[in-house]
């Protein structure tokens, strides 16, 4: 599997392999395992889904450092791809951490896509 680069590549081979909705739907499952109240519509356009989970992460590793880093558990979010980040700007880590986790949810839904 060969992970998108951006997440505008992310959205457009969810939405052309129709899988869009459960990646939000895999989003709200990871987030509720996490104890994060939390839920996105279905229906949320991917701009929307982009800044409100970049705001999630920016307030979780601002205020809730230890949520921030159970979410990160739960989602399996992998530990070297977070080391390789500069942490030096809050705003710009909370941005790539975001497309990290929505990576992450990716391959989930494309491999239970793929395999089931």
């Amino acid at each position: 599997m060969l992970l998108p680069k951006t997440f505008e590549e992310l959205i457009a081979e969810a939405n052309q392999k129709a899988l869009y909705v459960k990646l939000i739907r895999q989003l709200n499952k990871d987030f509720l395992y996490a104890n994060i109240d939390l839920d996105f519509e279905d229906t949320i356009l991917p701009e929307t889904l982009k800044l409100q989970l970049h705001e999630i992460v920016y307030k979780l590793i601002q205020e809730k450092f230890a949520d921030y880093l159970n979410l990160l558990y739960i989602i399996d979010v992998p530990e070297h791809k977070i080391k390789q980040l500069n942490g030096d700007d809050t705003l710009k880590l909370s941005e790539d951490v975001a497309l990290l986790i929505l990576l992450r949810e990716w391959q989930k839904v494309w491999f239970r896509q793929q395999y089931s």
